[in-house]
């Protein structure tokens, strides 16, 4: 059951397609305390809170703070309160069970028992928001319910879900051309290879640079007969330079944000001076969306869109005044206070809340300030972008994602986990995060294996690959000047090989398990509390998941581990691939066990009377047999699988031959 109370007057994000009418009456669970603008909610003991998306620490949100404000955060750690993404849907589960969503484009706080671990309080930057909040008989079912309100999440093609690889940036059509020699000489598998902003002229959108990515459209066709797709980057930020014509059609046609007085908008990115399509105009994001048409015709079919928070290197004000007090400080004696203070009015340039109050949008006719509409304008650009394909190439999946994201934006487009290290602490924040995210529709999402910034090591990259085997998005980034760590520059290259090959084996069943969590409006990644919601026991484990119908996996995410402790909450099979080509399967009874996982091994488990599906495998995806399937399965009384399939490029998912039932038989 779905009810929706109203506060004000919302300023609509479109995030919420099939919007019941207004409910009367008190809201329910929270006290509202409309002066404060604050909601509160007394929670219980053992009451656990569920969701708010892309976020730090736990699955388990209690006992931290969090705020709703799209922001560009490559230095995250446990302290960090915002990230790239505004996910205002969550599920409290305990002495009460509950969800709530909080229709809101502004910037909200989730303290969640952080200054009083007894209460919940959420604080809004204004008093107009859509609050709806939803009971059901369980937590799967009140998510459910929320995604059916907010429509049906993006399916990329199936080339999207092959395992590309990215750095910061490949320079050259060489340099790629040798990333893609390299994985087919060693029959390492790829479908893809990103380029960052440096294959643009000089940081421009929707440009290509000639000297080094010559003869542009002949080689995205030299890539596509390997089999390997070129996906190009997409920034928020447009260069202010006369005669780039993208600039001069939005500024003639009045498409960028703007101050207060009309005037543009100009904050600095990549390319220095830019400024900002107005991504909340339906006008000037059809405009934008129509710039990708550039790529599409010379073979593109692929992008990921950065920087969209967006991101605000510096204001020409800000800088100035910073320079200024700067410079008011030579010859001074700067003790600790003046030093500290010295270093924030630089490292504060970035990102500065204060810019975010200097320019507006044209949202139907209304000038509205960016602050209050910030958690919408990377969603907008990327439905810019979906939008104009569905106009452009309206027969064909184009994979697109994002780094900033509202709801809403999970129609659109998939999203990666932002920036973040290549620390052991960020592959479990991986792990953690994929619940979550697909509870509020994010179903396409991955994190950059390997982690993109600090050097990578060999042990890091292959445990990350063992759990981005599993994730829809598996992409292996690196940012510039960091160890280089695609997979062939280590020695191991057979243990890659090994890890890598397992994904498009075992691909039959994550791209089925996908589409159904699609069509479904269900969860891919569930915790162990949402499949055993009376075991107490698991309703503790958070470094373990359950993807699709039958599995669970247990990922490696500690240095120099050679296995770890796992927690079964019911008697399993254990399935391992070795780089010997071994299968090996063993009976685990409930509870806890220590499980051997070597550095190359492929581990997961299955449950009572499931099968898991699986290909032959293939350099690509369109070398993989979806058709011809070996099962591996753990049988008491048998098995009954529902076995989704498509060509992976056509629109028609609800077709009923896409289903086909595999039974096996104890």
């Amino acid at each position: 059951m779905v009810s929706r109370y109203v506060y004000g007057k919302m300023i609509e994000t479109e995030s919420v397609l099939n919007k019941p009418e207004k409910t009367e009456g008190v809201l329910p669970y929270f006290k509202v305390n409309e002066t404060e603008m604050t909601f509160s909610y007394d929670m219980g003991e053992k009451d656990k809170v569920y969701g708010l998306g892309e976020n730090v620490r736990g699955i388990n949100k209690r006992g931290w703070i969090y705020e709703s404000k799209c922001s560009d955060q490559m230095n995250h750690h446990e302290d960090t309160r915002a990230l790239y993404a505004g996910h205002n849907f969550f599920v409290v589960s305990g002495r009460e069970l509950f969800g709530i969503y909080i229709d809101y484009p502004g910037i909200l706080t989730f303290d969640v028992g952080y200054t009083c671990y007894s209460e919940f309080k959420i604080t809004a930057s204004d008093w107009n928001l859509d609050v709806y909040v939803i009971t059901g008989s369980d937590i799967r079912d009140i998510v459910k319910q929320f995604r059916r309100l907010i429509g049906r999440s993006y399916i990329a093609p199936l080339w999207g879900f092959g395992y590309g690889q990215c750095r910061w940036s490949y320079m050259t059509a060489d340099e790629v051309r040798e990333v893609a020699r390299r994985h087919r000489e060693l029959d390492i598998p790829l479908d893809s290879v990103y380029l960052d902003i440096d294959y643009m002229e000089r940081y421009k959108d929707f440009t290509i640079n000639e000297e080094t990515f010559p003869d542009f459209e002949k080689f995205v066709e030299e890539m596509k007969e390997q089999h390997i797709h070129l996906v190009p980057i997409i920034d928020a930020g447009v260069k202010q330079e006369e005669g780039y014509s993208v600039y001069e059609e939005g500024l003639e046609k009045g498409y960028f944000c703007t101050r207060e007085d009309g005037t543009p908008f100009v904050g600095a990115v990549w390319p220095g001076k830019a400024l900002f399509p107005d991504m909340l105009n339906p006008e000037a994001r059809d405009w934008f969306g129509n710039q990708y048409r550039f790529l599409l015709d010379k073979g593109i079919e692929g992008f990921w869109n950065d920087m969209n928070e967006p991101a605000v290197f510096y204001t020409e004000e800000s800088l100035e005044a910073a320079i200024e007090e700067i410079s008011g400080m030579r010859g001074q004696n700067l003790d600790l206070d003046k030093f500290w203070h010295f270093k924030d009015l630089v490292q504060r340039l970035s990102g500065n809340e204060n810019d975010y109050t200097k320019f507006y949008h044209n949202m139907n006719g209304e000038k509205i300030r960016h602050d209050r509409v910030h958690n919408l304008y990377g969603y907008n650009m990327t439905r810019a972008a979906h939008d104009a394909f569905e106009r452009l190439e309206p027969e064909k999946r184009i994979l697109m994602y994002s780094r900033s994201s509202f709801i809403g934006m999970h129609r659109y487009g998939g999203l990666w986990q932002g920036d973040n290290k290549a620390w052991w602490s960020h592959l479990l924040m991986n792990l953690k995060m994929m619940p979550s995210l697909n509870m509020c529709g994010f179903l396409f999402t991955g994190a950059d294996i390997g982690g993109f910034g600090t050097d990578s090591t060999e042990d890091l990259v292959m445990r990350w690959l063992e759990l981005g085997i599993y994730t829809p998005l598996m992409r292996n980034h690196a940012a510039m000047g960091t160890r280089k760590h695609e997979v062939y520059q280590f020695e191991n290259t057979e243990g890659f090989r090994h890890v890598i090959r397992m994904r498009y084996r075992l691909i039959p069943y994550i791209y089925s398990e996908y589409m159904k969590a699609v069509l479904n409006d269900d969860m891919m990644f569930r915790p162990l509390a949402f499949d055993y919601p009376e075991d107490e026991l698991a309703s503790e484990v958070e470094d373990q998941l359950m993807v699709g119908d039958g599995m669970m996996i247990a990922p490696v995410y500690t240095q120099n581990a050679t296995g770890r402790c796992v927690y079964f909450p019911e008697k399993m099979k254990l399935v391992r691939f070795t780089k010997e080509g071994e299968q090996q399967e063993e009976i685990i009874s409930a509870g806890y066990h220590y499980i051997h996982i070597g550095l190359t091994d492929v581990v997961f488990f299955i449950r009572p009377d499931h099968l898991i599906p699986l290909s032959s495998g293939g350099q690509y995806m369109d070398e993989v047999d979806f058709e011809n399937l070996s099962f591996v399965s753990y049988l008491i009384h048998g098995a009954k699988y529902e076995y989704y399939h498509d060509n992976g490029y056509e629109k028609d998912y609800e077709n009923p031959d896409h289903i086909r039932v595999i039974e096996l038989e104890a």
